[in-house]
């Protein structure tokens, strides 16, 4: 009689489903008071065209030599680090209220799914993993889905 094969350990996925750390109303209460994600020059904005007659930006891509610190624009939990295909190194923040922060292009990345981020916080370094020629950060918000223009909620 052979011996039942052993179970194979179960892999844990950390429960984003918590409520995010932000209380609800708190980001849509920030916009013009959100600190820059990284320190850099604004090299494309919402909306432009890339490469001149491409597809619109939905974000912004901020130049920023490579490893320069990125920081959380506000208080949330990371629904998504990792690796994704046009984003490079890629960290979302749900900041409640439907709000998300996307950061990618990032060179590494220092939180997981699942970690609670406080405003300010260092999450990742800037790089060039996306695609991008250029070292530095391509930082998008979203409402709902949809992602809307940063500039009137970043204080640079």
């Amino acid at each position: 009689m052979q011996a039942p094969k052993p179970a194979e350990p179960e892999e844990r996925t950390p429960d984003i489903s918590l409520a995010p750390a932000a209380p609800a109303g708190a980001f849509a209460s920030m916009r013009g008071k959100l600190t820059a994600p990284v320190s850099g020059t604004i090299a494309a904005r919402f909306g432009a065209k890339r490469g001149g007659d491409g597809p619109s930006w939905k974000g912004m891509f901020i130049k920023a030599p490579e490893g320069t610190e990125v920081r959380a624009v506000a208080l949330g939990r990371v629904v998504h680090s990792g690796w994704m295909r046009g984003f490079g190194n890629l960290i979302i923040i749900d900041h409640g209220g439907d709000y998300l922060s996307i950061y990618a292009n990032n060179q590494t990345l220092l939180k997981r799914l699942g970690d609670a981020v406080r405003a300010g916080e260092p999450i990742a370094s800037a790089g060039n993993t996306g695609g991008n020629e250029e070292s530095g950060l391509y930082f998008e918000l979203r409402h709902l889905g949809k992602a809307f223009d940063p500039a009137s909620w970043i204080k640079f």
